[in-house]
């Protein structure tokens, strides 16, 4: 009988493995569950910004994808990078039929400040991924880009009022005091956390929160509790972060 959770992880490959499926792997290891992955596209990349993506083709990741699908059994799903709006059309309709708890983490900007999106990207995201979504993981201005609004309170009751079950806004990006402030918004109530604010920049620190979220959602499915454990989780791989250049620290994802 399966006890371990089953995640698949989907998106791109980082080689710095700050983020991206590496970081998705090293986090679902480190929280217990069984890890899948599928690439939807190469990067170049290091710690400092993303320089060019290449996408897969359609065909193939669709065949990857059902290959896996119907051999294991899949408890829950994240989404990062999509890569293009190819990728991004095919797999909003083969999740959503799928129907298994799917986290997206919208990555629409890199770190270095690089763009990993464009405007019809985000319409589509707007349109035909927020109805279904188990949960969203949005930055402050990732959460204005997909709301249309400016303050995040109403970004984010916007978010779920589209139909996304959960939504936790991050605020790190953002951080002007000694605290980072994030807010989870659910259809019946909104949830603020604080965290100490570490003095360094971080690569991966998305990619690790949707990923710990996904796997302690499929551990318990309390999103509340899900919630703080996943942001524990993430400000502690922060807190053991590494420099291993000039550039952005990386999450030290290991528990020992």
């Amino acid at each position: 009988m399966q006890t371990t959770p089953h995640i698949l992880v989907i998106g791109g490959h980082d080689p710095s493995g700050g983020a991206g499926i590496q970081a998705d792997i090293e986090t679902g290891a480190a929280l217990g569950c069984r890890v899948f992955s599928l690439v939807t596209c190469l990067t170049s990349q290091n710690t400092q910004n993303v320089y060019a993506v290449s996408p897969q083709s359609v065909d193939a990741l669709a065949d990857q994808f059902d290959r896996l699908i119907n051999d294991i059994q899949i408890d829950a799903i994240k989404v990062g990078l999509l890569g293009d709006l190819a990728i991004a059309q095919w797999l909003a309709l083969r999740l959503a039929d799928l129907k298994r708890p799917v986290t997206l983490d919208p990555v629409l900007r890199a770190g270095g400040g690089e763009s990993l999106s464009n405007q019809a990207l985000i319409d589509h995201l707007k349109t035909d991924w927020l109805p279904w979504l188990t949960s969203l993981t949005p930055n402050r201005a990732e959460a204005r880009a997909l709301s249309a609004c400016n303050d995040m309170s109403e970004a984010g009751k916007a978010l779920v009022n589209e139909g996304t079950q959960h939504v936790l806004i991050t605020g790190a990006d953002e951080a002007d005091d000694d605290m980072v402030h994030n807010t989870l918004f659910t259809r019946e109530q909104h949830q603020p956390y604080e965290w100490p604010r570490l003095p360094h920049t971080y690569h991966g620190s998305g990619c690790t929160l949707a990923t710990a979220l996904t796997c302690e959602l499929a551990k318990t499915g309390d999103i509340l509790a899900a919630a703080q454990q996943a942001q524990a989780f993430v400000w502690g791989t922060l807190s053991r972060g590494e420099q291993v250049s000039d550039g952005q620290h990386l999450p030290n994802r290991r528990l020992s």
